[in-house]
């Protein structure tokens, strides 16, 4: 027993450095002095300052905080009242024919998804005469698109969970089904809610294949604007602002961790 604990410890602690030394060695360099990613010089937020005096990778990185904040907001939405009509469905085969056409966009791999999305665009764009089809709301259609089921898929299971009673009560304590949601139900799904949000925020901050057959002329996000400085060279100020998204990713994910604690500590209390 001793032997297998200790050989589960080594191969967890194997597989942990794996998966961050990588992100170790980017945060280690961020704060290099000089250009090398091999020799580390002395320590200097000169990266960190070339990055907020870059204003094109600045407008990159709002262009993403903008698409990422307004396609969690419309996709939050709509994939909580999807998941709410999905949890009323009677019928099983029904539910699970609508939960099997949901997670398509989640198994199909993104270049189809992009291509596919880029040439209905086109289509809709040519028979609406438009100058340009793909534009910034192509852009967040396409993200609002491979954001809803995981929403779905995070709210869903907080709909199963709650006691089918207590919008019955409140409806017949004088509430409108309306009231009722807001003030009975949304309550309780709020943690699902809030982690699909938070999923479909950096999936959003972070796609890039998608993006790149939906973008328009005019409008480009970090991804996009980080490709693009591959073809030259990669300066170290790139490593700072992965730095700033890992960490602000990070904290997000730890909310979300805590928030889904304190759910689960309620659920147990209610139920004792």
């Amino acid at each position: 027993m001793k032997k297998s604990r200790v050989l589960s410890r080594i191969v967890i602690g194997l597989t942990l450095l794996f998966l961050f030394a990588p992100i170790a060695v980017l945060i280690a360099y961020s704060f290099n002095s000089g250009k090398s990613t091999v020799v580390f010089q002395d320590f200097s937020f000169r990266w960190y300052q070339n990055l907020f005096e870059d204003k094109a990778a600045l407008a990159a990185l709002r262009n993403s905080v903008v698409l990422a904040v307004v396609s969690t907001l419309i996709s939050t939405v709509m994939g909580t009242f999807a998941a709410y009509g999905i949890s009323r469905m009677r019928s099983r085969f029904f539910r699970s024919t609508v939960m099997s056409v949901t997670n398509i966009p989640m198994m199909n791999p993104d270049i189809i998804t992009g291509i596919s999305l880029m040439l209905m665009f086109v289509f809709v764009g040519t028979m609406l005469g438009l100058a340009e089809s793909l534009s910034f709301y192509t852009m967040l259609i396409a993200h609002i698109n491979f954001s809803l089921p995981y929403i779905i898929l995070s709210v869903l299971p907080k709909f199963n969970q709650m006691d089918k009673a207590m919008p019955e009560a409140a409806l017949d304590l004088g509430c409108t089904p309306m009231q009722s949601f807001f003030k009975v139900e949304l309550p309780e799904i709020m943690p699902g809610v809030l982690t699909g949000g938070l999923m479909a925020f950096t999936m959003s901050l972070d796609d890039f294949v998608i993006s790149y057959f939906t973008k328009g002329s005019g409008f480009q996000t970090l991804p996009l604007y980080i490709y693009s400085m591959t073809k030259k060279t990669v300066t170290p100020k790139m490593y700072a602002l992965a730095t700033i998204i890992f960490f602000v990713i990070l904290t997000l994910l730890l909310i979300s961790n805590l928030t889904d604690q304190d759910d689960g500590k309620n659920h147990k209390a209610k139920n004792n």
